[in-house]
């Protein structure tokens, strides 16, 4: 049985003040300098420990992918590709839904966050699906969703934070998430026909008048061919950004981190010089917004390296690590444990306080026995992803109820039917490692 150590007080200290409603980043900070005191040490390391913390040149794409992220959707690249797949796909089954899935798995190849894809894009898409027969609350459920694989498929700012810990190719884990993703992304397809519609005489038959929502009056009576062509140019910049972005980290061109600075530039480019949208104070609220943005990760990233600095130094690794692997030598059953421990705390906390407390404990874990840490991570980010909208913390479903104006259990009873296809993904992506690392091995 573990004793109660400095890293054992620390890490009940950690939820005690969580309890207490005291944000997440001081009270990684606060637990950790008690551990510290507890443990003998002064607290003039603390400033040391947090600049060696966060002082890692691949932390640079986090502020970067961020703000590519809010520039692209200031500057109305997203409503010009949700205008364009409405008129691609808009006409299957499901009309909007389908839409609403296809636009949230492209625009996570731009944004690269959670919340901040559900803020671009929802209330465009919720709109749509209302206009097309979903209710309110699956349709911001859908949104939520899919705003989450913003951190399983790249660039994503969850795999840079997994591969700064686990010290591992993040652009490997970018290769290695693609189709995991799209699969996640499919699997809420599966979803679409157990919506709760509204049937007032349009249904889901309404797509064709929805499609023209965002398209002028005269044009929208033109054939279909010409309304492709024409939504194709319109939004032809916004749907080389990933071509430009994942393009260049897989060629070589450059790195991650520089794929982020790349990101950003590109999108003021676009804004500035294509599309004329971007105003002075249209890029002085992005640069606002996302500094705002980049501080909170950035705060947690720079208290969390003091919680792991105890972690190491009190052996709290070795102790939790050799715990879970006395519970079974059957791999798939601590595979299994893992799992439920991400999900069970992607109720309460985010996924990046969540890697930094985890992972020290569950990658010795991983390398005893054997496993991939490129597959790891990706299984790792799917569990975190839909931790984004489980309640009672999920953040998509705060930033969805802010947008839609619904209660949150509104919104999280919406998001139900997205949960169980979503493990559904889980468990395939955890039990078969291939479907992950066969891009990684066929690019390498």
């Amino acid at each position: 049985m573990l004793d109660m150590s400095a890293g054992t007080q620390m890490i009940v200290l950690f939820f005690v003040l969580l309890a207490l409603q005291v944000p997440v980043a001081f009270a990684l900070g606060l637990s950790a300098m008690f551990a510290m005191w507890q443990l003998g040490f002064g607290l003039d390391l603390v400033g040391d420990l947090i600049s060696t913390g966060i002082a890692k040149y691949t932390l640079l794409a986090i502020p970067f992918f961020i703000l590519a992220g809010n520039l692209m959707g200031t500057v109305g690249i997203a409503e010009r590709l949700i205008r364009f797949f409405r008129i691609l796909v808009g006409g299957l089954p499901g009309g909007m839904g389908v839409v609403g899935t296809v636009v949230c798995l492209f625009w996570g190849a731009v944004s690269g966050s959670g919340p901040a894809s559900v803020a671009a894009i929802g209330p465009l898409i919720i709109k749509g699906m209302e206009e097309d027969g979903y209710s309110r609350a699956f349709a911001a459920g859908l949104v939520c969703t899919g705003a989450a694989l913003s951190i399983v498929i790249p660039p994503s700012i969850g795999l840079v934070i997994y591969g700064v810990i686990a010290e591992t190719s993040i652009s490997e884990l970018f290769i290695a998430a693609i189709i995991p993703g799209l699969v996640c992304g499919a699997l809420m397809l599966a979803a679409l026909p157990f919506a709760h519609t509204v049937r007032d005489g349009r249904g889901l038959a309404h797509t064709n008048a929805a499609i023209g929502a965002l398209v002028p009056p005269d044009e929208a009576a033109a054939p279909y061919g010409k309304r492709l062509a024409t939504a194709f140019v319109e939004s032809f910049w916004g749907l080389l950004t990933p071509v430009v972005i994942l393009g260049g980290i897989y060629s070589g061109a450059f790195t991650p981190t520089e794929a982020a600075i790349v990101a950003a530039v590109y999108a003021l480019f676009v804004g500035i010089f294509i599309y004329r949208t971007l105003t002075f104070s249209r890029l002085f609220d992005a640069l606002v917004e996302s500094s705002a943005a980049s501080a909170v990760v950035m705060l947690v990233v720079a208290y969390a390296s003091l919680f792991g600095w105890v972690i190491t130094v009190d052996d709290v690794v070795g102790q939790y690590s050799a715990g879970l692997l006395s519970i079974s030598s059957n791999q798939a059953v601590i595979l299994i444990v893992v799992l439920v421990v991400v999900l069970i705390a992607g109720m309460f906390m985010d996924a990046i306080t969540i890697m930094f407390i985890a992972l020290p404990i569950f990658l010795p874990v991983a390398r005893e026995l054997d496993w991939n840490l490129t597959w790891f991570g990706v299984t790792m980010m799917i569990g975190l992803a839909i931790g984004l909208f489980t309640p009672p913390v999920g953040i998509n479903l705060f930033v969805a109820a802010f947008i839609t104006r619904l209660p949150l259990h509104r919104i999280s009873a919406g998001a139900v039917p997205f949960l169980l296809t979503s493990l559904v993904g889980l468990a395939i992506v955890a039990a078969w490692p291939r479907l992950s690392l066969m891009l990684v091995d066929l690019l390498r």
